[in-house]
């Protein structure tokens, strides 16, 4: 059996397996405990003057979170909240309540000449916003470390946006666009905001996974520079026309990413529409496609990697200097 016969037949099993999780799915679904959590803090209106106290009333906020789940036997939680509220750590806002909500500034957001928002995928939560680059705030990190290693004199802020719900990857919800839909109003929202901390940086998204569907949902009401989706499903168009966007999109796909073996495809069932179209690093959805060499799914701003230099080009506005696949 060639390589390619069996590529086949996984597709087809992951697209069968696709259709009965969006059919049969609420029936697995069960109810969550919550750690308590108090209400977010009350914040100043964003703007270049208010983003210390924002971040002095989070902090607080997150402290606070801490001391109820440590009450609450959550140690996980607890452990992952006296991270976040850690000296030297910013948070623009912060929701403890539920999954979380939580999104961190790197850099100086009111004196930066550029803006790169990293928009995360499934199973992100509070439990998991720390740690190494396959995390979304060891991503941010990653990202802004490598930064200054290429320009050590640019004025670039890196965001950990963790403003929706991400799906889980064992659910119906990252089947479809129900959240994606969610996530691109308040990515929207948010962007629209930051021009009162900034109106004069130049804006990039970074979209990881479940991530790439929520921007390609957002494009078309946003206003910015640059838009990079990687180990992305599908986003949700079948070409970049449908996006409705003037920045340069630019996408990529590791050579050892799992994602591969997801179906391009959307169809619709009893009412229910399953996955996300057409693969962006494809010549026909319109893309610019840039190098990322063996990354797997997580691996895309893992510390020297291909893609991460690659991704601060991006962050940087350097677009003559992205390598190609």
């Amino acid at each position: 059996m060639s390589v390619r016969t069996r590529v086949t037949r996984l597709r087809r099993s992951v697209l069968a397996a696709m259709i009965t999780a969006a059919l049969c799915g609420p029936v697995w679904a069960a109810a969550e405990p919550r750690t308590p959590a108090p209400a977010p803090a009350a914040l100043p209106a964003l703007s270049a003057e208010s983003l210390d106290a924002r971040y002095t009333a989070n902090r607080g906020n997150i402290a606070e979170a801490a001391e109820m789940a440590k009450a609450a036997g959550d140690v996980p939680r607890e452990r992952a909240l006296r991270a976040l509220a850690a000296p030297g750590r910013h948070f623009l806002s912060f929701d403890g309540r539920g999954e979380g909500r939580a999104v961190e500034v790197l850099g100086d957001l009111a004196a930066a000449d550029r803006i790169s928002i990293l928009v995360p995928g499934s199973d992100t939560t509070l439990d998991t916003f720390d740690g190494p680059s396959s995390r979304i705030g060891g991503a941010a990190r990653s990202l802004q470390e490598q930064i200054h290693r290429q320009a050590p004199e640019a004025k670039v802020a890196v965001v950990a946006w963790l403003g929706y719900t991400p799906p889980k990857t064992i659910s119906t919800d990252v089947l479809t666009t129900t959240r994606a839909e969610d996530g691109a109003r308040e990515l929207r929202g948010f962007v629209s905001v930051l021009e009162q901390a900034n109106d004069a940086a130049g804006v990039s998204l970074m979209c990881h996974s479940y991530g790439s569907v929520v921007c390609g949902r957002a494009a078309s009401g946003l206003e910015v520079a640059d838009i990079a989706v990687y180990g992305s499903p599908g986003t949700g168009a079948d070409s970049l026309a449908q996006w409705g966007t003037a920045a340069r999109v630019w996408a990529a796909r590791g050579e050892q990413d799992w994602i591969s073996y997801v179906p391009n495809v959307s169809a619709t069932f009893l009412g229910t529409t399953v996955g996300f179209g057409a693969d962006p690093t494809s010549a026909a959805f319109g893309a610019r496609v840039f190098a990322s060499g063996a990354a797997g799914h997580s691996d895309y701003l893992a510390p020297h990697s291909v893609s991460l230099k690659n991704l601060a080009r991006i962050a940087l506005g350097t677009a003559q200097e992205v390598s190609g696949d």
